[in-house]
């Protein structure tokens, strides 16, 4: 199963890779060299080899890149780029059937560790979720503009509504309802 999971994130990598390779609209070098960098920082999820803050973590993850993946299908729509909607919303189905799966993991959890999936979960809050791009660095962007790359992508996400503060609140209130967090006693 992880190996079927490790194939089919890197699939989505390759056809986005390739979608932007024909289209020739982008400095594919920089997205190389930020490919390159982000693969080789490494990344620190904070999960401290724990599966259930791995677990905790992932169902967040996988929801967060699913509503971006799917918020960028719908702005791709809507600017008539019928491609890149249709990669962009199969990428999203993919990562709502990752989610399913790390979210009933921690649903078998619960059942069989209540408070240590509360508590791993309430770490993990308290931590906050980093996600992995957030290294990303082309290494001429911020030297050009003085800023950080993933602080301006964030911040046009935010903007275009592709993935936002309120998607990260939601994403927890998801979680808290669907685990019935609130009602349970650690």
């Amino acid at each position: 199963a992880s190996r079927a999971w490790t194939a089919e994130e890197n699939r989505h990598g390759d056809v986005m890779n390739k979608y932007i390779y024909l289209t020739g609209r982008v400095n594919l070098r920089a997205i190389e060299v930020t490919i390159q960098n982000l693969i080789g920082s490494g990344m620190d999820p904070k999960t401290e080899n724990n599966p259930y803050l791995g677990f905790v973590y992932t169902s967040f993850q996988e929801r967060a890149t699913k509503i971006s993946h799917g918020n960028t299908a719908r702005h791709a729509l809507e600017h008539g780029d019928d491609v890149l909607a249709k990669i962009c919303g199969l990428i999203a189905a993919d990562e709502g059937r990752h989610e399913q799966a790390y979210t009933k993991i921690i649903d078998g959890v619960l059942e069989r560790d209540p408070n240590g999936a509360v508590l791993a979960f309430a770490d993990m809050m308290r931590k906050q979720i980093v996600m992995p791009a957030h290294l990303m660095d082309d290494g001429e962007h911020e030297a050009r503009n003085k800023r950080n790359l993933f602080t301006d992508f964030s911040s046009v996400a935010e903007r275009t509504g592709t993935y936002t503060a309120f998607d990260y609140a939601d994403i927890m209130q998801h979680l808290i309802n669907r685990w019935r967090i609130a009602e349970r006693q650690v």
